[in-house]
């Protein structure tokens, strides 16, 4: 798909039908860097930012998962790899810093207004499903607490 059309279908799909959804609380567009941030309600946190970058040929998107945890330990980086294993769509991914963040691209070529309404489904179940989790293991907390 030609980047030019791509970026109409992301800008229109996003800003117009994604942000009328009564779940998002914002979508918003940064020109310079050509990235959409769009921002949803959860149970599991106050909120969650998807971070949409749209490059030459691909998609690319992240949530900022979890800050780095100040001692990590085997057993949190085992259970990211565990669920990299079998999911689908995104994957767990520690950045320069060692914060934690889901991230997944997409090719341009597979780029249609259900295939963002996936990726915004992935990870909002993903943050959902594991954030609790995620947390007890990097600060010691019980899920919940």
């Amino acid at each position: 798909m030609d980047p030019e059309v791509a970026h109409a279908l992301v800008r229109d799909h996003l800003e117009v039908t994604v942000a009328a959804e009564p779940y998002i609380q914002t979508v918003e567009y940064d020109p310079e860097i050509r990235r959409w941030y769009v921002r949803f309600t959860c149970d599991a946190r106050d909120a969650t930012t998807i971070y949409f970058d749209l490059h030459e040929r691909t998609l690319r998107y992240e949530v900022y998962f979890l800050p780095a945890p100040p001692e990590p330990t085997a057993e949190l980086y085992e259970f990211l790899l565990k669920r990299n294993h079998t999911m689908y769509g995104a994957r767990f991914s520690l950045g320069p810093d060692g914060d934690i963040y889901l991230v997944g691209r997409l090719g341009l070529e597979h780029l249609t207004e259900e295939e963002l309404d996936r990726i915004i489904g992935v990870l909002y179940e993903l943050t959902e499903r594991w954030f609790q989790t995620v947390v007890a293991l990097a600060y010691g907390r019980r899920p919940g607490n």
